[in-house]
């Protein structure tokens, strides 16, 4: 009988090693043999492409010429990089673990023979929620007062508000359209100059003390006007200053208060208001509608905190951070939609990364804190949504938010989110059934 061919290294050997803490596990991966020179074949093929040795054209450098011009070991890192999404994969699966964050990675061991990463991956922390029923907490009853009602009219009265131009002197709650240039000490400051600025007189926009000297001013009349910066006004200079305004008013514009007539109700163009009485009932329903919502995510908030306190859990900082990101990541797209990089902001602010990752750390952990606590109980609930459920889910929203179901779906995270954020809705619901 032959003699059998010697069977080449394996590929990998894998060591599991777990923390004291039962969530946190270091996984050892080792990749050698025709895996890890394969590895370095790669890396040097991309080496070789840029590689510049005497007597040899770009990219035509032999491997042995290139090992003893630049060493071995320079594949090394790249070969190591080459395998990195192997070796995960390969942690993944024999060790059969679901991390929660991004894993950690560090290399323990990288030579000739093959390379050794250690992998920090971190599973989902043990939670127990020992209590969640019965605590008792409810809603907040919604009313809408006449006042509320007649705050929310005068908005909209305000908005259909005729702009005139007037003859006359100026009034309060007109607007004076003006010339201006501040002085402190005879001097010029930056920032106190405008022209043809339209100033209502009354809304406080400008230094105390400056509004109430237009009144009585007619049009072309010019003034001198003195006021007093405040002692926290934003220009440090100009703290506690005594200033000097030289004024020229323009134009004198009223504001005409529109009568609730025919024409009025045409402008509006609310369908089936015709009339003050059925303006104040659409105005209370909509705010009834408003504060209804609000009271609803205050009860729910409520309920979560109520909860929260009967949960024993020990999250890993790792799940904290990543959180933190994610709000860090949102907060930094609601300042592009204002057009304001977080560069400016933190400018603006005296701040920095860091201070801003503070101030979301403890939402980031109250988030992680929350859907942890969520999940148990969706588990102790046996609370499951079908595929179907999520799929005319997913279908509403497209339709609600007028866009092609899988164009949803990708930007939703696919069916698992709209059916993960469906069992987190239907849990939501369960304590609210419970804690009544």
């Amino acid at each position: 009988m032959a003699k059998t061919k010697e069977a080449p290294k394996t590929e990998e050997k894998k060591q599991v090693k777990s923390e004291k803490n039962k969530n946190i596990h270091e996984i050892t991966i080792k990749m050698d043999g025709e895996v890890w020179e394969k590895a370095l074949d790669d890396a040097f093929k991309k080496r070789q492409k840029e590689a510049k040795v005497d007597g040899f054209r770009k990219g035509k450098v032999p491997r042995d010429i290139y090992e003893k011009h630049y060493g071995k070991e320079s594949l090394y890192l790249d070969g190591a990089e080459n395998l990195l999404q192997k070796a995960y994969e390969k942690a993944i699966a024999e060790s059969q673990l679901v991390p929660v964050v991004q894993p950690s990675v560090d290399l323990k061991s990288l030579d000739e023979k093959g390379v050794e990463y250690i992998f920090k991956i971190i599973t989902k922390p043990e939670v127990k929620v020992k209590k969640y029923k019965g605590l008792s907490i409810k809603p907040e009853k919604v009313q809408v007062s006449k006042e509320e009602v007649d705050h929310e009219l005068s908005h909209v009265l305000e908005k259909y508000t005729e702009i005139a131009l007037k003859d006359g002197k100026v009034a309060d709650g007109d607007i004076a359209v003006i010339d201006f240039e501040g002085f402190v000490d005879g001097v010029a400051f930056d920032g106190g100059k405008g022209e043809n600025y339209s100033l209502e007189i009354g809304s406080h926009t400008f230094i105390p003390g400056f509004e109430e000297q237009i009144i009585g001013m007619k049009k072309e009349e010019e003034k001198e006007i003195k006021v007093v910066f405040p002692e926290d006004y934003n220009a440090e200079d100009l703290k506690g200053k005594e200033a000097t305004f030289k004024v020229k008013v323009n134009e004198v514009k009223e504001k005409i208060k529109r009568e609730m007539d025919e024409d009025f109700f045409l402008d509006l163009g609310m369908e089936g208001i015709d009339s003050e009485e059925k303006l104040r009932e659409e105005i209370k329903k909509n705010i009834k509608a408003q504060k209804e919502m609000d009271a609803e995510n205050k009860y729910v908030d409520r309920i979560l905190e109520e909860v929260s306190k009967n949960v024993d859990v020990d999250i890993p900082q790792e799940m904290v951070d990543e959180e933190t990101d994610r709000l860090l990541n949102r907060f930094a797209s609601q300042m592009q939609m204002q057009g304001i990089s977080l560069d400016v902001y933190y400018q603006f602010t005296q701040t920095n990364e860091k201070d801003l990752r503070n101030q979301l750390e403890k939402e980031a952990y109250q988030n992680v804190l929350y859907r942890l606590m969520l999940e148990e109980v969706m588990s102790l609930e046996k609370i499951e949504v079908t595929e179907e459920e999520a799929s005319k889910e997913a279908e509403n929203l497209a339709e609600k938010y007028q866009m092609p179901k899988e164009e949803l779906l990708n930007q939703f995270g696919g069916i698992d989110m709209i059916q993960y954020d469906l069992q987190m809705r239907k849990t939501i619901e369960c304590l609210k059934e419970y804690n009544k």
